[in-house]
């Protein structure tokens, strides 16, 4: 994204309520008061995790999809007046390298808060009440998306990632609880 100059797009403001993580376990994104989903890139995960707590408030300009209410960042200014600008991965490393954490079994189950969405609007997935981000590819969650909707009662299997940002699991299996 470093062709676009980040001061000319629209401004989102808001207080950050949560991290969301990438299968790997890397943070990129966050949720804002009035549950705004803010995507960023994993090369940033650093970056704003150095500069960003929850209950920081922030401000992000990016680009808005289409077809979903989010923001995909390109800049995010923190509590401290610092920008951090996505000028794309850098050059030198391997996009994915070892520092993945290592995904164990996990289950989860819960209300659906809200749906999660990839950078270009493409359903990827859905917030749990506990915290817990269950992600999917986008061709499987457009497959399932009934059960990624807000106000739905899930259980979900696969493997996953608990670390000191959130929760998320790679969903393998999913089923509707009808009875919660």
């Amino acid at each position: 994204m470093h062709w676009i100059d980040p001061d000319q797009l629209p401004e989102t403001r808001g207080t950050v309520r949560r991290f969301l993580l990438n299968p790997h376990g890397e943070p990129d994104g966050f949720i804002l008061d009035r549950d705004r989903q803010v995507h960023f890139p994993p090369h940033l995960a650093a970056q704003v995790t150095r500069h960003v707590a929850i209950g920081d408030k922030v401000r992000v300009r990016g680009l808005k999809p289409r077809t979903a209410d989010i923001v995909a960042a390109i800049a995010i200014t923190g509590p401290d007046g610092r920008t951090i600008v996505d000028d794309g991965p850098p050059h030198d490393k391997p996009p994915h390298d070892d520092a993945h954490a290592e995904r164990q079994p996990m289950e989860a189950s819960g209300a659906v808060l809200l749906s999660l969405y990839g950078p270009k609007g493409e359903l990827r997935g859905a917030l749990l009440d506990d915290g817990t981000a269950l992600r999917m590819p986008p061709h499987a969650a457009a497959e399932l998306h009934a059960y990624l909707q807000a106000g739905a009662h899930v259980q979900a299997w696969g493997k996953g990632v608990r670390n000191r940002h959130g929760c998320t699991l790679d969903v393998q299996d999913i089923a509707m609880l009808v009875d919660a």
